[in-house]
């Protein structure tokens, strides 16, 4: 089981960053279409209902609207130059209502380009700003516990912190209203992949602490209501392992299977888990669920 516990800390950091790069942009609350500029190129997003986000902010001025048009229209194709983008609209304009648009790019762009600490950081200050971004909270609460290693300070203290992130997602996005002009599938697909970060975040944040029988439906959940053709084959693995951890081995050798037919990283560890959960299934003890 070491061995497993190694293949998944050095490849759920990769895997989770291809999974937020193709993951669908989710829930930065919308703006009112007044004072919120170059919203055509975005997917549409979601706004919690109920929401009181007092944001304090200077008025904009045409200058700092048409920077952040400049920014928001600018391909994803070179995220370095983006991130310059947005770090010096960021320096120019410190107290812009925009700040939460900007924020909410830059995490995901830190994040595509292996920045991990400084995603983070912009992230706390997205959330500081606007308590209820269910799609930054469900990327850092999947994010952080993915890239915690043996040199991350306080680890404790970075596992609480995505638990509430996951926490926060989970209780918001069901009470966000279906924004006007997003079909019901579109929104119902935008709402179950911020859940499943939510829920794949969770899960993994007990599986470190060693409560696997925590984890197991927090990521159940997160595999059922993954819109994408395959799951995160991150939760799959993680899964997997918190079934023979809690010596659920029929059930960790169907889990493995499903994720050993997903082609990256994970393949052939799944696959090799997979013959392993078999082999305890019929020589051990199962523990019923």
């Amino acid at each position: 089981m070491s061995s497993q516990k190694n293949t998944l800390m050095a490849a759920v950091f990769l895997a989770g960053a291809v999974a937020i790069q193709s993951a669908p942009v989710v829930a930065q609350a919308a703006q009112n279409p007044q004072s919120s500029p170059a919203q055509s190129n975005q997917q549409p997003t979601l706004k919690p209902s109920g929401s009181s986000l007092a944001i304090p902010a200077a008025p904009a001025n045409p200058e700092e609207t048409t920077a952040l048009q400049t920014f928001q229209s600018m391909p994803n194709t070179d995220l370095p130059k983006k991130i310059a983008a947005g770090e010096d609209f960021l320096k120019k304009y410190p107290d812009s209502q925009y700040r939460p648009m900007v924020y909410s790019a830059l995490v995901l762009g830190y994040l595509q380009t292996g920045n991990a600490q400084k995603a983070f950081e912009v992230g706390d200050k997205e959330v500081a700003l606007k308590p209820d971004d269910v799609e930054t909270l469900a990327v850092l609460g999947q994010t952080i516990p993915r890239a915690i290693n043996s040199s991350t300070p306080d680890p404790d203290k970075q596992l609480q912190k995505a638990e509430d992130y996951a926490k926060r997602a989970i209780e918001v996005t069901p009470t966000i209203a279906k924004p006007e002009g997003m079909t019901d599938q579109h929104f119902m697909e935008a709402k179950n992949s911020t859940l499943a970060m939510a829920h794949g975040g969770l899960g993994l944040v007990y599986f470190r602490r060693g409560k696997f029988n925590e984890a197991i439906p927090e990521l159940e959940q997160s595999v059922k209501i993954d819109p994408n053709p395959n799951p995160d084959p991150v939760n799959l693995y993680v899964l997997g392992v918190s079934n023979q951890k809690a010596s659920h081995y029929d059930e960790a050798a169907a889990v493995f299977a499903r994720c050993a037919t997903i082609a990256g990283g994970l393949q052939t560890a799944c696959k090799t888990a997979a013959d392993e959960s078999k082999k305890q299934a019929s020589t051990q003890m199962s523990t019923p669920k």
